[in-house]
């Protein structure tokens, strides 16, 4: 949830960057280090016996703001939080004289952590004799995934193969036609694909040739939209506003999506005042430009699920099977 602080805070973005990453001392492959999707995979080679993690961190702040600023005292700091556990852990940046950028290191114990933890820095600082007081957050915080052999967010959706037609979920039978549903209700979103649809799961899960595999790519890019278009438009809707009327994330997945796509949606705008932004066109509806916005929400869910790659490589094997076997 986003907080309104009774005192200044920073405007100017706070970026995060993970350059590096380790366990045990061994370097994580650069594939598992995903500065797009602002993941990292801590599961190298399905192993899960290592101790310790490093995270190696390089955050850029408003340095001009915070200088003419009416701060004292300030610092940076990046905090990992796992909810599963109840574990947190802070770790404190330091910053080189002249240098615009803070450094520092996060170590993460395995034995601390479940699944997922969350890695978020803040600028601290002190103003009106009080120490202590955050006045600044990135925008998008990163994900420390300890179970996944790839770096991508995607994987706050559940994937549930299920027959609509004779399945035990009486209420996916008026769905019988359909090769999926996304089902945003629940704590975790949901993609039923259709096992009682012909071919459908086979492809996805079986492609072989560059032609199959390159289909079972582009049908998977369009599920993928779709997902994260119902999943904004869920969160969008969600939201708990405070006496003001001013809308606050709602924090889990709902958070994570709308922090992915509101720079897409409402480009060059800080998080708030795009949430406030979108959500205050969609409640007015007709005539307050909301329908203005529905391109750009699902041109930024097509940029999430890479539409635009995955259309090219079926193209591209759609010609190369035309020109057919070259002699």
């Amino acid at each position: 949830m986003t907080t309104v602080y009774p005192y200044p805070t920073l405007v100017g973005k706070i970026d995060v960057t993970v350059r590096r990453a380790s366990i045990d001392g061994v370097p994580l492959q650069l594939s598992l280090v995903s500065q797009q999707e602002r993941v990292v995979a801590l599961h190298q080679v399905e192993r899960d016996d290592w101790a310790e993690g490093l995270l190696e961190l390089e955050v850029s702040v408003p340095n001009d703001e915070l200088a003419d600023g009416p701060w004292a005292g300030v610092m940076c700091v990046a905090v990992l939080t796992e909810g599963a556990t109840n574990t947190r852990v802070v770790g404190r940046l330091q910053r080189a004289r002249g240098e615009r950028h803070w450094h520092g290191e996060m170590r993460v114990r395995r034995s601390d952590h479940l699944a997922r933890a969350v890695l978020h820095v803040n600028v601290v600082g002190s103003y009106g004799g009080v120490d202590g007081r955050i006045i600044g957050a990135c925008d998008t915080p990163w994900v420390i995934d300890f179970l996944a052999r790839t770096a991508t967010r995607q994987r706050d959706a559940e994937i549930v193969e299920e027959d609509f037609r004779d399945g035990p979920r009486e209420w996916l039978r008026p769905f019988k036609d359909a090769p999926w549903f996304i089902d945003t209700t629940g704590d975790m979103p949901t993609i039923l694909l259709n096992t009682s649809f012909e071919g459908f799961t086979a492809l996805l899960d079986g492609a072989r040739g560059p032609l199959e595999k390159a289909t079972a790519g582009i049908v998977a890019a369009h599920i993928a939209s779709e997902v994260w278009a119902s999943m904004f438009h869920t969160a969008l809707g969600d939201l708990e506003q405070d006496e003001n009327g001013t809308p606050h994330l709602p924090g889990g997945w709902r958070e994570s999506v709308l922090r992915a796509m509101l720079p897409d949606v409402l480009p060059g705008r800080p998080i708030a005042d795009a949430l406030a932004e979108a959500h205050g066109r969609r409640k007015e509806g007709a005539g307050s430009g909301w329908a203005e916005l529905l391109p750009r929400i699902q041109y930024a869910a097509s940029r999430r699920a890479q539409v635009p790659k995955n259309l090219t490589s079926t193209i591209r094997a759609l010609s190369r099977a035309q020109e057919g076997p070259v002699r």
